[in-house]
């Protein structure tokens, strides 16, 4: 199993498990966030909470829950199973990933990991989980990069190429001076630029060959 991934095992029968988690699922009501995260000063659905939302209706259906640790080639893991009393069974296993290499990283980790396998396997989410948490929190855009060195020695040339007023110019892109532009009024700039100056060279061409 690669890391940052899951795998699901489907075993070779699963009809009597299919069926008993489909109606298991039914049941669940949705895990509530119920936990204060101090980092986040937000509310999440711990482990226990997790727990809450799905073992009932899964113990109900024949479904016990396993969540043994593990290692393989790829590293630590938690491995969650859903035992059938028929025997069949379906497991996932999510990787440790420990921000301290410590007993608490460890316990933290496993905790988090045993979470997140049990809400996968029995297809439950948070009230407010973490897709719906971006959604009204997008990431705010970057600030338009501003006008570069090069950039602007080139519009300056233009400018005085063109004979074109500064100031007007400025007043027309809705900046005070030049080196506030951001990088679309910079490409726009330097376009209306060049199509004056070649318009201007046009016209001389014209008025050379009629002399």
């Amino acid at each position: 199993m690669p890391p940052f991934s899951s795998a699901l095992d489907w075993g070779f029968d699963m009809k009597h498990i299919a069926a008993a988690l489909a109606k298991a699922q039914a049941e669940m009501g949705k895990a509530l966030k119920q936990s204060n995260n101090p980092h986040f000063k937000s509310k999440y659905a711990d482990l226990g909470n997790v727990m809450d939302a799905c073992l009932p209706s899964l113990n109900a259906a024949g479904i016990a829950v396993i969540q043994p640790t593990g290692e393989d080639d790829h590293g630590r893991y938690v491995e969650t199973v859903l035992i059938h009393e028929s025997g069949e069974s379906l497991n996932c296993r999510v990787p440790l990933i420990l921000n301290k290499n410590d007993m608490q990283g460890y316990g933290s980790a496993v905790t988090y990991a045993r979470r997140y396998g049990l809400m996968a396997m029995a297809g439950i989410a948070p009230e407010d989980d973490d897709g719906n948490d971006a959604a009204r929190n997008p990431p705010k855009p970057e600030a338009p990069k501003s006008i570069g060195a090069d950039q602007f020695r080139e519009i300056q040339g233009l400018i005085e190429a063109t004979n074109t007023d500064e100031a007007k110019f400025c007043q027309f892109l809705k900046v005070t001076e030049l080196h506030e532009m951001n990088a679309k009024q910079t490409a726009d700039a330097i376009a209306m630029l060049k199509k004056k100056q070649a318009k201007i060279e046009a016209e001389h061409d014209a008025a050379v060959r009629e002399e």
